[in-house]
């Protein structure tokens, strides 16, 4: 049998190279005959250079950068065929605060710009920014301070970090240096900067933003619009309102200023995976994610998998920590069957603590199923 097995990363757990990994060794316990084929998938969030990484080969440089605080952190640009590919994640990542941490008011995206000016010194031509997951709501503001461009008040004086203090911004003083390298904003949120459907308002509060929070951020990131507007050569009219601004806590909006264009995290993903490809050489489809939950539905990388799967007739099993999707909503997305951790071991806290090996026992279980072991 083919097995193409193409999870997400379980949050907080295991990157989707390891969740790969388990599902295959527990299928192949049993069913050693199988054809496995792997193809661990990201967005453009936590976890997109290392699966473009395991895709692509090429150099991954470290880089010493700073986390949401401006604590040290440690980041790296991946360099294939001439071209660098960068993680936000790796540097404004929600999941480097604890969540008492959590404060987008505080929380800066200064150390992407570490990693963009070590990518502008790598050599390369193009860099593409993978874009999601951040903790941060500063419009990019930390991220041009790093590469030259400092967000001022009238004063001229550098403001701190974080969202919050774009109240003050009078200016962009200095000039982002990047060589003229191409810029590549990968990520599958098209929310604008500001309003209803902003940065602020969708994804201040899960970034720990109140309702009093999510009102100023939204009124500074406008504030801040302007200035981008008007302080940086070449910026597209109408930056504020661009599809993929909001992403990343607005840092899409000053990528975007810069000259970046927009392209689907997932789409560059499956393609340089050769995605496509596998599907069609696969009987049967098992991917998954950290939760498969009604958002898994609204275009995430889990159901797009499913729907690419039920275009070609193939049964698509979903594995995940936690399944809160209903068998008929699961269904008509395409998804065959659902299988979760905490329903294997029955409690939160052992689906956390051994995610590998309760990924192994329900491959194993699969291919009980879907497969006859040999012998």
């Amino acid at each position: 049998m083919r097995v193409l097995i193409c999870p997400d990363k379980f949050a907080g757990t295991l990157s989707a190279p390891e969740v790969a990994e388990a599902l295959a060794e527990g299928w192949g316990s049993v069913a050693a005959e199988s054809k496995l084929t792997r193809r661990p998938l990201a967005d453009g969030g936590p976890g997109f250079v290392e699966v473009l990484a395991t895709a692509l080969g090429g150099t991954r440089i470290p880089v010493s950068t700073v986390d949401p605080l401006g604590r040290p952190a440690a980041g790296e640009v991946l360099l294939a065929d001439g071209v660098a590919y960068v993680e936000s994640a790796q540097a404004c990542g929600l999941h480097l605060l604890a969540p008492e941490e959590r404060d987008p008011r505080r929380a800066t995206s200064f150390g992407l710009g570490a990693l963009l000016a070590a990518a502008a010194e790598s050599g390369a031509r193009t860099v593409v920014v993978g874009l999601g997951g951040s903790a941060t709501n500063d419009g990019g503001a930390g991220m041009l301070a790093a590469l030259g461009a400092a967000p001022v008040d009238a004063t001229g004086t550098v403001l701190p970090y974080g969202g919050a203090a774009l109240a003050d911004c009078d200016r962009l003083s200095g000039t982002a240096a990047l060589r003229g390298i191409r810029l590549v904003a990968a990520t599958d949120v098209d929310n604008p900067l500001c309003g209803l459907h902003g940065a602020s308002n969708v994804f201040g509060p899960q970034k720990g933003a109140s309702r009093e929070d999510v009102l100023t951020l939204d009124a500074v990131l406008e504030r801040f619009a302007a200035v981008l507007a008007r302080d940086v050569p070449g910026c597209p009219p109408g930056v504020r309102d661009l599809p993929g601004a909001g992403a990343a806590g607005g840092i899409g909006a000053a990528l975007f200023a810069l000259g970046a264009t927009r392209e689907s995290g997932v789409d560059l993903v499956r393609s340089a995976t050769g995605l496509d490809a596998a599907l069609d050489a696969a009987d049967l489809v098992i991917t998954g994610e950290g939760s498969f939950d009604f958002q898994s539905l609204r275009g995430k990388l889990v159901s797009g998998v499913a729907a690419a799967a039920t275009e070609r007739g193939i049964p698509c099993v979903v594995v995940a920590g936690q399944v809160s999707v209903g068998r008929r909503e699961a269904s008509s997305a395409g998804v065959t069957e659902t299988h979760s951790l905490v329903d294997h071991f029955g409690s939160v806290e052992q689906a956390m603590a051994e995610p590998a090996e309760g990924l192994r026992a329900l491959a194993a279980r699969l291919a009980r199923q879907w497969d006859r072991p040999s012998g």
